[in-house]
């Protein structure tokens, strides 16, 4: 029950970005976009999509959260760890110190961008969340594809990340 509320909990997280985020794209859309504002909602979707969507998500998070999911499946852990599944596997805790790094950092990144993007006024905010909402898109869909196939697996497809510490047994694939 704790991997499906680690993913469904990161899963939410998404979706909730991607719904607010997509009134502001739809407002930018609405506009008359000159030539300059086009190309750059074209340069930005692609490169979020790449960037973002692919590298950050396909490549890297959506398999880790996965595999700490079944981490979470496999081994007896603590109830902090059950009851804030999706903080777990997102890295917050629980974690080798390159995952708690990229979990943190990462999360102070995202609200320092989030912080700047919300004082831009459209059509360049839409444009800008455009791409971001085209990168999470990527990144719900690579986090269900991931979780199936690891689940389906049933061993990690890359490593969980979870210092020896935090269990008694090797981890293994």
């Amino acid at each position: 029950m704790a991997a499906f509320w680690g993913v469904i909990g990161v899963m939410a997280v998404i979706v909730y970005a991607i719904v607010r985020l997509a009134a502001f794209v739809t407002g930018a859309l609405a506009l008359d976009l000159d030539a300059v504002q086009r190309l750059a909602l074209l340069v930005n979707v692609v490169f979020m999509a790449w960037s973002e969507g692919y590298r950050g998500f396909q490549l890297k998070f959506a398999p880790r959260v996965a595999a700490r999911a079944l981490y979470l499946c496999r081994y007896s852990t603590s109830k902090t760890a059950r009851l804030l599944a999706p903080f777990f596997c997102v890295g917050y805790f629980s974690a080798s110190g390159r995952t708690l790094l990229f979990a943190w950092a990462g999360t102070i990144g995202i609200v320092m961008l989030v912080l700047f993007v919300n004082r831009l006024d459209q059509p360049w905010r839409g444009i800008i969340d455009a791409g971001v909402v085209v990168g999470l898109s990527w990144g719900l869909v690579s986090l269900v594809v991931a979780a199936a196939a690891t689940f389906r697996a049933g061993r990690y497809l890359v490593s969980p990340e979870v210092p020896d510490r935090y269990t008694s047994r090797k981890i293994d694939n």
